[in-house]
């Protein structure tokens, strides 16, 4: 889930087409796992500098393939810290952490 300042810029479609284009260039394979002689599909093209409020409209960050990686769940995951990106209440509702 898209951190709210960054949603249009991932339903953009400038971010699909670049998304799209980079993910085929690495044969959708995430790059991390193929570094390491594992052979796994990407989930996620990830931004190795993160985008942040202050970068979010500049393409030099957001849709420079530089700054693009391939990545599987797990891998991603473990980019981020494999921190929680939701939690249940005592109810059992999920709430997304932003």
């Amino acid at each position: 889930m898209a951190k709210e300042y960054a949603a249009d810029f991932y339903n953009s479609r400038a971010w699909k087409n670049c998304r799209k284009a980079y993910s085929k260039s690495v044969g959708n394979l995430c790059e991390r796992c193929l570094a390491n002689g594992l052979i796994v599909p990407a989930d996620i093209v990830h931004h190795k500098i993160y985008i942040s409020p202050e970068n979010i409209n500049d393409p030099s960050i957001t849709l420079d393939w530089n700054n693009l990686e391939c990545v599987c769940r797990k891998c991603h995951a473990e980019i981020h810290g494999n921190q929680k990106r939701f939690k249940v209440d005592e109810f059992g509702r999920v709430e997304f952490i932003l």
